[in-house]
């Protein structure tokens, strides 16, 4: 009898292959290059590492939808390994795919906690965010990743997340100290990858969608989430495109940015997104939208997208958003 493919998808082998010794080739390479006492490799190190860990985060994204392995426990080791590569790992994977999967589900953005409510009345807090934000630091995924450190001792529904964060938050620290060790120089180009890796993730989120943020997580699906259908979700969707002319462009972030489709075609893998987003919509731009506009949004709209909660059915192609000031605070890999 023919064993089965331990792939989800006959034609995954090479692509996926391809990702994987990607992503490991790229972490190992990147610390390598800067724990060395050359500063240009220590620069180079920095954004091959934090590209390593934007790769990751995409591979973790198809493995929650169960994309990738034919197995749902081969899917959930595998990603369990993608946190530790993300900085990720103090969440349990099942919390992320749960989190990811309502999202889907109830067509929202589905938190344990939103913090928009909570910053107006803390003026002072406020006020750092907004002068970090200004200075391209993003401090509110900053805040999104502490917070799912900080809530398992705060949320008593939570109470049993403790001893993995604790666990992780120590393993992590003497890997650090150990890198430390070798070069110094780690525990600053370390966070500066982490910077522009958490900010392209962001970037890529902010601009996906014109979706209500619930704080529903931790709670069952209520009537609400049954209110919005297909045509609702297609409508409050972009697809927002490093490049429309340059393909391989988009590999940069796993294709990620094929968004549209990915919610047509869950299961599709990464890398058919691409021959499916031009079959499905051809010329169809309605759902489009492109770098050059959204980098604009992205640096203008950076202070007022800290509190911002964008109306549904937004017509943000009116001038191919260059207005549209997107929502912060909805990573897939913050599982708060």
């Amino acid at each position: 009898m023919k064993d089965k493919p331990i792939f989800r998808h006959e034609d995954a082998f090479l692509p996926n292959l391809a990702a994987f010794a990607y992503v490991i080739t790229t972490y190992v390479g990147g610390f390598a290059l800067i724990v060395s006492d050359d500063v240009f490799a220590n620069i180079l190190g920095t954004f091959i590492l934090a590209h390593s860990m934007v790769i990751a985060a995409y591979l973790i994204h198809e493995t929650a939808h169960m994309s990738l392995f034919r197995d749902k426990k081969h899917n959930q080791r595998y990603a369990e390994l993608l946190l530790w590569v993300t900085g990720s790992s103090y969440s349990h994977f099942e919390d992320i795919r749960n989190k990811h999967n309502r999202h889907h589900i109830d067509r929202a953005d589905i938190v344990s906690f939103d913090f928009r409510p909570i910053l107006e009345p803390h003026p002072k807090f406020l006020k750092l965010i907004k002068t970090l934000e200004w200075a391209y630091i993003p401090a509110l995924e900053i805040l999104m990743h502490a917070l799912v450190i900080v809530l398992p001792f705060i949320k008593e529904n939570r109470k049993a997340r403790r001893t993995r964060v604790m666990t992780v938050l120590a393993l992590r620290i003497a890997f650090f100290a150990w890198l430390a060790s070798i070069g110094w120089q780690v525990l600053i180009f370390y966070p500066i990858a982490y910077l522009m890796f958490m900010t392209v993730m962001r970037f890529m989120d902010v601009h996906q969608h014109t979706y209500e943020v619930f704080e529903t997580l931790d709670q069952p699906r209520g009537p609400e989430a049954r209110m919005r259908d297909r045509v609702f979700e297609h409508k409050n969707t972009y697809s927002n495109l490093l490049s429309e002319r340059h393909p391989w462009v988009n590999l940069l972030v796993l294709n990620f940015c094929y968004h549209n489709v990915h919610h047509d075609q869950q299961l599709q893998p990464w890398y058919r997104l691409p021959k499916l987003h031009q079959e499905i919509y051809g010329s169809d731009k309605s759902q489009v939208l492109t770098l050059r506009h959204l980098a604009k949004s992205f640096h203008r709209y950076r202070i007022p997208r800290i509190l911002n909660g964008d109306p549904v059915y937004l017509d943000v192609k009116t001038d191919e958003g260059e207005t549209f000031i997107g929502v912060d605070g909805v990573s897939f890999l913050t599982a708060h």
